[in-house]
């Protein structure tokens, strides 16, 4: 098997795998924002199948499921030697109420909450230190910043987290965190529906040392190569996708300009003998600053269709093409393509 390509994130000395595991969608239905009922033995074969192709890295956060994703990740990882097990990125800074199942959670980076956030999340994934540490979301209960990245050195100190990094932060918050502590990484949406991470977020990281790994680069599975209106009629009622602000996506009229563009991308797929998947996480792979991607699999077929944007670079070309298919479509917001090499 050729090993998959990789970046080194930030100056964490980890060489990752251009493409990652994401888990949020193996969470189960048993909690707000969850993408439908899932199997939890395809979860776990899921994830293998990912690693045995050689993605080397593993993204997922305690609220996923109200922790039930961190103990998938924890039982694929279980017997695996050492030197072969992927690296574990989890994140805390979303609570939830278990007597209120389908509650939202809140956004909480109390000092005392992350400590006992982090010993939860060691104890679900079967490890005794994590790789990678996330703030899921900025605190919205009045916690300076400051206080809480303090609390995340101190957590490298005690040697239960190898790194630090953030989830959903502006370059405001991304500067008063480098104060106190190196920000490691940053994990912002970035896709070809969703590209504002282009602007400003993706300098900033390269200019300051900081990983980028991106979530959502299929947009919840919009850019993927069977996605259809009579496959959203067909989700789980329960699903996040079928209710939160992100639906207007898939809405129409936005889906079906989504879909548009998902097809202007399919002779882009052709030349590269790639599934169009592969192409929208390429695209994002494109970007200066961009360390990795995450992609979420369900099932090992779903890592098959996505795997693929290892192994290739879209051309300035490609590039050139999918620009003009954004503005022609109007899709999304953010910069169109990334800047060309000087």
């Amino acid at each position: 098997m050729t090993p998959l390509a990789t970046r080194q994130l930030g100056r964490t000395g980890y060489d990752i795998s251009v493409v990652g595991a994401g888990s949020w969608a193996i969470g189960g239905a048993e909690w707000k924002y969850n993408w439908g009922a899932q199997d939890d033995a395809t979860s776990v074969r899921a994830l293998r199948h990912a690693v045995a192709l050689g993605v080397n890295w593993i993204d997922t956060a305690a609220v996923y499921g109200r922790g039930h994703a961190e103990e998938m990740v924890g039982r694929a990882i279980a017997g695996m030697p050492e030197e072969e097990r992927p690296y574990l990125f989890t994140k805390c800074g979303l609570r939830w109420s278990d007597s209120d199942v389908f509650g939202d959670p809140v956004r909480c980076l109390r000092p005392d909450s992350i400590r006992q956030e982090c010993d939860a999340s060691l104890r679900r994934l079967g490890v005794e230190r994590i790789d990678l540490y996330q703030f899921h979301w900025p605190d919205g209960t009045g916690v300076p910043v400051e206080d809480s990245w303090a609390e995340m050195g101190r957590l490298i100190e005690q040697g239960k987290v190898r790194a630090g990094a953030v989830s959903n932060f502006d370059v405001d918050l991304l500067e008063r965190c480098e104060k106190i502590h190196h920000v490691d990484s940053l994990q912002p949406p970035f896709s070809l529906i969703d590209r504002r991470a282009g602007a400003e977020l993706a300098p900033w990281c390269a200019e300051n040392g900081t990983g980028l790994i991106c979530y959502s680069p299929l947009q919840a599975g919009l850019l993927t190569d069977t996605f259809s209106a009579e496959r959203l009629a067909l989700m789980d009622s329960r699903d996040w996708r079928r209710w939160h602000i992100d639906f207007t996506h898939f809405a129409p009229p936005a889906l079906q300009a989504n879909l548009a563009l998902r097809d202007r991308l399919r002779p882009i797929a052709a030349r590269h003998d790639a599934t169009v998947a592969a192409v929208a996480v390429a695209w994002v792979l494109s970007w200066p600053g961009v360390t990795g991607a995450i992609v979420g699999p369900r099932s090992p077929d779903q890592v098959d269709g996505w795997i693929g944007a290892a192994d290739f670079a879209l051309t300035d070309d490609d590039l050139d093409e999918i620009e003009v298919a954004l503005v022609d479509l109007g899709v999304g917001a953010g910069p169109t393509r990334p800047p060309k090499a000087s």
